[in-house]
């Protein structure tokens, strides 16, 4: 097992090496560090012999063949790419710690149903605004409309990086499966939250995935030169966008006993110049919790607020749902099982629920779903002081691999 610990943490670094730089790791969807990346573990997958096929959209998915190759997979894994300046654990944690789970599977033999690992593709929402592309194609809820309209800071369009990348939007219908393909998806990760660490447990066994609902807000002001314009003169796009700024941030609280929250995560200042007061901004708001009622709640406050104070600075703004998903729930025989492999090894574990979007809440559309959160010092993620103790990462890959044991045998 030292030299299991070894593989895993050392494979951990390797991935960290692709697109670190001064301050955190930057792998964007579909840039070159993580294609990169992504041809890094494909070569680790063929070392160990999974026959390795990569989807129309970019899922990597590597195969360990059961007795009977007729029937349906059990599937873990997670993915490669990252928020700009992000951290080390977040979703390599689940590719690497599945492929090492299979590594212990392969030496025990006899497994009955094949044992898969997908590795993602574009699961963080970074550089186009929409998350979890790879999940969604895979289960048939791509949107190519939507994602074809897309387009990077650098101002280049989904469909653009994906001609490169040798992809294209017109067949991704292509990648869907079926239900009949995926037995159980389990998906380990960080939990990016403080709740097994306050509560003292190494497992965090999840019952929800809280689903985001994003909008982006356009302020229109009038661009005016800021000497020579009088303050009660001005229509600045800029204070309106304040004012609405700290409207969410009053919503955000007034929900937040339900676990909603509400969060202005980028602002574009337009013409972003010194002497000229602001003519528009464009926001994007993210709107995250369990219960769906809150969040529609919040949707509406947000709103309600956002006309109000339109009308009071004399100011048009514009409001564009970007995605609207719903909270998941887990598989409850997944739930016990994880539950009961817990209580055999006697691993102190936790039911909790995510705050993050991830994955297996797609994933779910096809088969019973599971998620095993290991704990993340301090609650941090997305940032490069991401960080998760050698011992629990090694825990939570047991766990991972009797469950996936159990699966497939």
């Amino acid at each position: 097992m030292i030299k299991d610990k070894e593989w895993v943490i050392n494979e951990i670094e390797k991935i960290a090496c692709f697109g670190k730089g001064p301050r955190g790791i930057t792998r964007l969807a579909f840039s070159q560090t993580a294609v990169e990346s992504q041809e890094y573990i494909i070569s680790l997958m063929k070392q160990e012999g999974l026959v390795v096929t990569v989807d129309q959209i970019g899922n990597i998915i590597g195969r360990l063949e059961g007795k009977d190759n007729t029937l349906p997979a059990v599937a873990t894994g997670s993915h490669l790419d990252t928020v700009p300046e992000g951290g080390k654990y977040d979703g390599v944690l689940g590719v690497i710690g599945g492929l090492a789970a299979i590594r212990r599977l392969k030496d025990r033999g006899g497994l009955t149903h094949p044992v898969e690992l997908i590795v993602f593709a574009s699961e963080e929402s970074s550089r186009f605004g929409f998350a979890t592309i790879g999940s969604k194609t895979m289960v048939g809820l791509a949107n190519s409309i939507a994602w074809s309209k897309a387009k990077d800071q650098d101002g280049r369009s989904f469909p653009e990086v994906m001609l490169e990348n040798r992809y294209d939007l017109e067949h991704l219908s292509a990648a869907a499966r079926s239900s009949e393909e995926i037995k159980a998806f389990i998906e380990l990760h960080i939990e990016q939250g403080k709740v097994l660490e306050k509560e003292e447990k190494t497992i965090g066994i999840v019952e929800a995935i809280a689903a985001p609902t994003r909008l982006k807000i356009i302020v229109e002001g009038v661009a005016a030169h800021s000497g020579s314009t009088p303050m009660e003169e001005r229509q600045d796009a800029l204070v309106s966008a304040s004012m609405i700024v700290l409207a969410i941030q009053e919503i955000g609280l007034e929900q937040s006993s339900y676990g909603t929250v509400a969060t202005v995560g980028m602002l574009k200042v337009h013409p972003g110049s010194i002497n000229v007061i602001p003519g528009m901004v464009e926001m994007h708001v993210d709107i995250r919790g369990i219960d769906h009622e809150s969040i529609i709640e919040c949707l509406q406050d947000i709103k309600d607020a956002v006309s109000a104070i339109a009308e009071e600075q004399e100011t048009g703004v514009s409001i564009v749902m970007l995605s609207a998903e719903k909270p998941v729930k887990m598989n409850k025989e997944i739930m016990s099982l994880i539950k009961k492999v817990c209580n055999e090894k006697n691993v102190p574990y936790q039911f909790l629920h995510s705050r993050a979007g991830h994955d297996a809440m797609n994933l779910s559309r096809l088969a019973p779903t599971g998620m095993i959160f290991v704990p993340s010092k301090d609650g941090i993620s997305h940032n490069p002081e991401e960080y998760t103790k050698d011992d629990d990462i090694m825990v939570g890959i047991d766990i991972l691999t009797e469950t996936l044991y159990q699966l497939a045998k």
